[in-house]
């Protein structure tokens, strides 16, 4: 987000930036890099839901009464393939909806932005960069 420089020969136009304004650039400013943090995040657990498929699907081709390593924090333990497959489904189900949540949060952040920018594009027109 930017003041944009206008072409020589043209004279800016009078454009005051009030402190309500200022505030609302300010909250732009803020909910964007929010909106980029949250769509790393997003990003980061649509992977890890993806690994926790992949793992759950070869661990359904194991033998249910192998023994299969299993991390839980930094350690590995042998559990029983039944067990790892309950575990995994648990954990994949927690990470999706962990992934609504991040939905919900984008929505609501983008639907936010878009509202300031209708004030701010507004009152500043070209003068005014909100893009990303």
């Amino acid at each position: 987000m930017s003041l944009q420089m206008l072409p020589a020969g043209q004279e800016s136009p009078d454009v005051q930036v009030s402190w309500e304004d200022q505030q609302r650039i300010n909250a732009f400013s803020k909910l964007n890099s929010r909106l980029s943090e949250l769509e790393d995040l997003y990003q980061e657990k649509k992977d890890e839901n993806e690994y926790l498929e992949d793992v759950g699907t070869e661990i359904e081709l194991v033998d249910e009464d192998d023994l299969v390593q299993y991390k839980i924090g930094d350690a590995f333990y042998w559990l029983k393939q039944s067990e790892v497959v309950e575990r995994l489904e648990g954990e994949s189900e927690s990470t999706l909806t962990e992934l609504n949540d991040l939905e919900d949060k984008i929505r609501s952040i983008k639907d936010e932005m878009s509202e300031l920018k209708k004030v701010l594009y507004q009152k500043f027109g070209n003068a005014i960069n909100l893009e990303r």
